[in-house]
């Protein structure tokens, strides 16, 4: 049936038009200029069957390319990033501790970017080659360019019965343009407020052929763009970026600032040695010797005036993107055609993920852990002792002693230089035969990613140096020799995925008051994952890189979809697929329905069955390192303070590795889900959507560290070597402690507990015409609000997440706030659109309830319990930084026709320039000491963003 709405023209194209980044409701067109052609049949996302009337019975947001161009974003990832439906557990750029570092997945209702199935042309894509948490699949959206989309579509429903794995919590399909005629040149360049950001971005589009007078269209799209990195130092004006906690009530946390928490011991901006035998610990300024006094010396390094700048950090990496897209279309005959689409999209970033200092290693180093082909090996680059003997040239303290500072000469931080290439070719058949419409399409895509490292340390190799007189402390090194000691080295990633599908469709008879159809078809994917470990990790001669991951996966599947109108004004539906893998066979069905008495009302509702196969990662030969709480060591740091006499300090706090083991007996994950809702047209000129969500996921795969009650680390401790031990006073002595310390323990992957979300979507749009020929106003708002998130552990016991920090183990405790929204205002007269968009993110609770935390404002509060965060450990924390509070952002977009083909483009994001609020529990950027949540937040990082552009169509 067609759902009819005659008071205006409410085609989703139309309502779109107003650029808002939330689109309404996709009602049918029924303007009288359109009435009298024949209605264009669509097959839209979440149904095999084509149709005239776009308001399907499930829950589908479209984005035209109109308003990805009018939204003021120069990446997808931004766009997508501010959806409503959009949950925790999504992964953006800005997010620097990251497995998956450089790529960006959506997490539609906060179910992680591994329960998000992301289409494009509605067929699958190579994952990209690093999972997230080295865990979860899912397709980098960052890579995808603007000019080449012609439409998104996001459909928030489960869709197993269609699509097979990985749509637990929907679909976003990502339509490439079909066909082009013309040519558009377009050039924009933007820049940030604060410094930092410069983005510049250039496209040009052609195509030729017209496929109803020439019989084919071929066309080609290319686009580049550039955007400049904003580091740490750029912001550290503000709060959020700032290491010194103590006007705030906590520690001064700024690089090379001793305090408590460091035992007044840290690398600061000129390398020096401390005498830990001598007398008076820290206090005696004759137990120092500072390499380079001109730079710093004691008095000013204990006064904290030997700090650092972080102009090295990123809160946006460096990116640069080069995008071709060819695509041709062939009319073989009346009813057929045959396209053909060639796509490179070249992403390039620069990421550090903050953690890694270049820095010496003033303790005994026990060696870096290794995990490659399932095989963990611990201590190979280990050196037995780091003291600098009293005979080393450099050292005039008379006895051995510790050597503190950066490395000079290498990068200080960890970097990877990642350059990822997605390539696809696919081929599309459609046609009419024997009464059905056929469509058989089959693909080739690959993701390549070739990674550079640098900022790596060879431990053996530097303290042999030392050791033998050839090396520096200050610096002046030979290149030979920096590159021995801080080696530069790559490592190539890859992810593969071919499919096949054939779809069928047809009427099969008349039924009630419409047409039985019914569409059937078949699928196939092979999907190999190659992701070694780098050669340096592999053999434990610098710290870990990247989780290696090297497996298969085989999928084929059978589907079929039936439609039926039985009575007026009643649309029903059922789909259901059986799926086949190497180790389990699957079936889902689902059924919905949409009943519209009349056209100003109509309820639908849909149910459905899902699943998650274990992907290479988790059942393959495949493993990583991972850290998931702050703990202290039950011996050598029993209660938890560094200072009391006999603790060792450095195992007080520490986040020790786990190395996460894959497990071939896995099965899949499950889901229930269904939606109910409202189409309403109550006035002329106002149409919306109402629709509550209820999903429920089962036999979930999880680490067993963190979320099996039943695990019990048995923690792998290297040798007994000589340590810092606390004297009670403040200071520490060198001694024997009773055990080695930590150095890792493992984990398998576990099918246990679940997780059950709740909530309510809205979509509501309104157009009017202004009078005395003032122009339109449209106006839109999408909605969301989370009723309930919990968390189902082993034993029964569930948690409470909605509305706070957790879950923790989940993509760096990204939040759950309860409420996101995004209204969109926009008014057009002649050659002006204007164009205002405010997105909403709720406030919610730094307690994450799943680590049993109750009180965040006691000692260490949540800053400590949730990750090892040190803004306030051993201090009380403020109970204003239990809550992280809302955040509203306004972007501004104005687009002008100079001419016919000539239009100026003009854009402000972040108009008012809105700070991100503190969270001091999220461990996204927890390397790079700055209390934002890079997820839900990183508008506010960046802050007000200018931008201008011109294009021109001939």
């Amino acid at each position: 049936m067609t759902f009819k709405l005659k008071s205006m023209p409410l085609a989703i194209s139309c309502v779109l038009a107003s650029g808002a980044l939330l689109a309404a409701p996709a009602m049918a067109q029924t303007q009288d200029a359109v009435s009298a052609q024949t209605p264009a049949r669509v097959v839209v996302t979440g149904s095999l069957i084509s149709r005239t009337d776009t308001e399907t019975p499930t829950p589908v947001q479209v984005l035209t390319a109109a308003d990805i161009q009018k939204s003021g974003k120069t990446s997808v990832a931004e766009l997508l990033n501010d959806l409503a439906a959009n949950g925790q557990g999504t992964l953006g750029t800005g997010f620097s501790g990251a497995f998956a570092n450089g790529a960006s997945g959506i997490s539609l209702r906060g179910l992680t970017v591994g329960a998000t199935l992301v289409l494009v042309d509605g067929h699958r894509l190579a994952p990209y080659p690093l999972s997230d948490d080295a865990q979860r699949a899912f397709v980098d959206v960052s890579s995808i360019p603007f000019d080449a989309i012609d439409s998104i579509e996001v459909l928030k429903s489960g869709a197993s019965s269609l699509y097979g794995s990985d749509a637990i919590a929907g679909v976003v399909n990502i339509k490439l343009k079909k066909n082009l005629n013309g040519t558009r040149l377009a050039a924009e360049s933007g820049n940030t407020q604060h410094g930092g950001g410069k983005t510049h971005r250039a496209s040009i589009s052609t195509g030729i052929g017209d496929l109803d007078n020439d019989g084919y269209n071929a066309f080609v799209t290319a686009e580049w763009r550039r955007q400049g990195s904003i580091k740490v130092a750029d912001r550290d004006q503000f709060d959020w970026a700032n290491a010194d906690w103590r006007s705030r009530g906590g520690n001064n946390i700024r690089l090379g600032v001793p305090n408590g928490l460091n035992s007044r011991l840290t690398a600061t901006n000129s390398p020096f040695l401390y005498n830990p035998a001598g007398t008076g610990g820290t206090s005696n300024p004759a137990n120092f010797q500072f390499l380079d006094p001109t730079k710093c010396n004691y008095n000013l390094y204990m006064s904290g005036g030997c700090a650092i700048r972080d102009t090295v950090t990123n809160i946006q990496p460096q990116t640069e993107n080069i995008n071709l897209l060819v695509g041709m279309t062939k009319k073989l005959n009346a009813d057929w055609e045959l396209a053909f689409k060639g796509s490179m999209f070249q992403r390039n970033s620069i990421n550090n993920r903050g953690s890694y200092l270049s820095a010496y290693s003033p303790t005994t180093f026990g060696g870096n852990n290794s995990l490659s082909n399932g095989v963990v090996t611990s201590g190979n680059s280990r050196v037995p002792s780091t003291l600098i003997p009293a005979t080393a040239t450099f050292n005039q303290l008379g006895a051995p002693a510790r050597l503190y500072g950066f490395i000079p000469g290498t990068d200080p931080f960890a970097t990877q230089d990642n350059t990822a290439t997605t390539t696809r070719f696919a081929l599309d058949l459609h046609g009419s035969a024997y009464g059905w419409d056929i469509n058989v399409a089959g693909g080739i895509t690959k993701v390549k990613t070739d990674i550079d490292y640098s900022g790596y340390i060879d431990r053996a190799a530097l303290y042999n140096a030392i050791f033998n007189g050839t090396w520096n402390p200050v610096g002046g090194n030979s290149p030979a020799l920096l590159n021995t000691v801080s080696p530069h080295f790559s490592n190539t990633l890859e992810s593969k995925l071919n499919y096949f599908d054939a779809v069928g469709s047809r009427e099969l008879m008349q039924l009630g008051a419409g047409p039985l159809a019914l569409a059937a078809g078949l699928h196939y994917h092979k999907r190999t994952q190659n992701s070694p470990a780098a050669s340096l990790t592999a053999n434990g001669q610098v710290a870990q890189t990247t989780a290696f991951v090297i497996g298969d996966e085989t999928n084929t599947a059978a589907f079929a979809e039936l439609q039926a109108t039985p009575i007026k004004n009643l649309e029903l539906h059922a789909s259901g697929r059986y799926d086949h893998y190497k180790n389990f066979n699957k079936f889902t069905p689902a059924a919905s329905f949409k009943w519209a008495p009349s056209n100003m009302f109509g309820v639908r509702g849909t149910y459905a069955k899902g699943f998650r196969a274990p992907n290479p990662a988790e059942v393959g030969n495949a493993g990583s390192f991972f850290t998931f709480n702050g703990i202290d060591d039950p011996v050598l740091c029993a209660n938890g303070n560094p200072n009391t006499k006999g603790n060792v300090p450095t195992a007080c706090g520490l986040n020790p590795p786990y190395v996460q083991l894959t497990t071939p007996s896995l099965s899949p994950e499950k889901s229930t889900s269904y939606t109910l809702g409202v189409i309403l047209e109550p006035v002329r000129g106002l149409n919306a959507t109402l629709d509550y969500y209820n999903i429920k996921v089962t036999n979930q795969i999880v680490s067993a560290a963190g979320n099996d009650p039943s695990y019990v680390p048995a923690f792998v401790r290297g040798p007994i070597t000589p340590l810092d031990i606390a004297n009670g006073d403040g200071t520490t002595t060198v001694g024997t402690p009773a055990l080695g310390p930590i150095i890792y323990a493992t984990s398998p992957y576990v099918n246990l507990g679940g997780t059950k979300t709740s909530g309510i979507e809205a979509d509501i749009g309104y157009r009017w015409r202004l009078p005395s020929d003032l122009g339109t106003l449209k106006a839109n708002l999408s909605a969301a609000h989370t009723f309930s998130y919990i968390t189902e552990a082993a034993g029964g016991v569930s948690y409470q997440l909605a509305g706070t920090q957790g879950p923790s183990a989940i993509s760096g405790a990204t939040g759950s706030p309860k409420d996101r929204a995004q209204f969109s205002l926009a008014w057009s007269r002649g050659p002006v659109d204007v164009n205002t968009t405010v997105n909403y993110t709720s406030d919610f609770s730094t307690i994450d309830p799943s680590l049993g935390v109750t009180d965040c404002s006691g000692p260490g509060g949540t800053s400590f319990n949730v990750g090892g965060r040190a803004y306030f450990r051993n201090l009380p924390q403020p109970e204003y930084y239990c809550h992280v509070a809302s955040f509203t952002s306004v972007n501004l977009n104005l687009q002008y026709r100079l001419s016919q083909n000539l239009t100026l483009k003009g854009s402000i994001l972040n108009l008012f320039d809105r700070q991100p609020p503190a969270d001091v529990a999220t461990y996204g950027n927890s390397g790079a000491q700055t209390s934002y949540n890079a997820s839900l937040h990183q508008a506010g990082a960046i802050g007000r963003f200018f931008s201008l552009g011109l294009a021109y169509t001939f």
